[in-house]
């Protein structure tokens, strides 16, 4: 049996692992997003103990050999300028979002605040 055999026959279980493991850091992430959002700090350490445990939990399941060799192959593609360049994207389009909500808030105020004074006029004055 060659490399080119050995690969297919632990390509399904390998990519069903990366899956799972995607899956788990995920969930870690959003638990420990929930964590943050809540504001409620001492009240939400469990979202932050359980969050941090998937991560962990994801990180120990790729340290096994057969992710390892998988990882190793990879790496020896272009995959990491691929991930490299989508990062990039996604923290220029990160930097862009918090431009718009930034500027669009006090936009939408002040048109707010001309809604309310264009409603107030149409009010008659009562003594």
């Amino acid at each position: 049996m060659n490399l080119s055999d050995e690969m297919q026959s632990t390509s399904v279980p390998t990519a069903a692992n990366f899956i799972i493991i995607t899956c788990l850091a995920i969930y870690g992430f959003g638990l420990f997003a929930e964590y943050h959002a809540r504001g409620r700090w001492s009240k939400n350490v469990t979202a932050l103990l359980a969050g941090l445990g998937m991560l962990v939990l994801a990180f120990a399941l790729v340290l096994t050999p057969a992710n390892a060799s998988v990882i190793a192959a990879i790496a020896r593609t272009s995959a990491s300028d691929v991930l490299l360049g989508i990062s990039s994207g996604l923290l220029l389009a990160a930097i862009l979002a918090y431009g718009i909500i930034a500027y669009a808030r006090p936009f939408r105020l002040w048109h707010e605040r001309k809604i309310e004074r264009d409603l107030s006029r149409e009010l008659p004055k009562i003594p």
